[in-house]
């Protein structure tokens, strides 16, 4: 007599949320779908994602280069060692540099599960990153929570089946 098996149940989880509209950023460098974020063509999907997070970076070099540029002309100037054109030519060379380095660049930053993070310079207001990034978030936990409740519903599948498997063989065996 072969054992008859319970139907395993549908994957999808009892609490399914809507689709969200895919994201992308104003650039077109980055996009957010439920199951995906791609940045730059490299695509991650967020079941191997823990978090995103922005942050503003400052450029050290360019801020430390100009900081000695300006402060090199200023202190020449001073000591009456060059004249007043080439100093004020290079204390304008060294404030452009230093505001260069202080415009720096937003880095975000991709936690991987069980790997080492990935980072990327992005362009642009931090603001509208940091809106990007939170979203990216929300959406990873989503998917780790379907990915999650999906888990649960194939283990008790297999634990149904066997435990259908096992009263099929101890009726075959009947105890002496």
């Amino acid at each position: 007599m072969e054992p008859t098996y319970p139907p395993i149940p549908s994957t999808p989880s009892p609490d399914a949320t809507p689709a969200r509209a895919p994201l992308r950023s104003p650039d077109g460098r980055v996009e957010l779908t439920d199951e995906q974020l791609t940045i730059e063509g490299n695509a991650f999907s967020l079941l191997e994602l823990e978090r995103v997070s922005v942050q503003a970076v400052r450029w050290l070099l360019w801020i430390m280069l100009g900081a000695l540029t300006l402060g090199g002309f200023a202190l020449a100037f001073l000591q009456n060692w060059i004249r007043t054109p080439t100093a004020m030519l290079g204390m304008t060379i060294g404030a452009l540099l230093l505001a260069w380095g202080n415009r720096g660049a937003t880095r975000l930053r991709l936690s991987r599960l069980g790997r080492e993070a990935a980072y990327y310079s992005l362009s642009g207001e931090l603001s509208q990153w940091q809106k990007l990034a939170a979203e990216a978030n929300v959406r990873i936990h989503q998917r780790h929570q379907r990915a999650a409740a999906e888990a649960l519903v194939l283990a008790e599948a297999a634990r149904a089946r066997a435990e259908a498997a096992g009263n099929a063989e101890s009726a075959d065996y009947p105890s002496a």
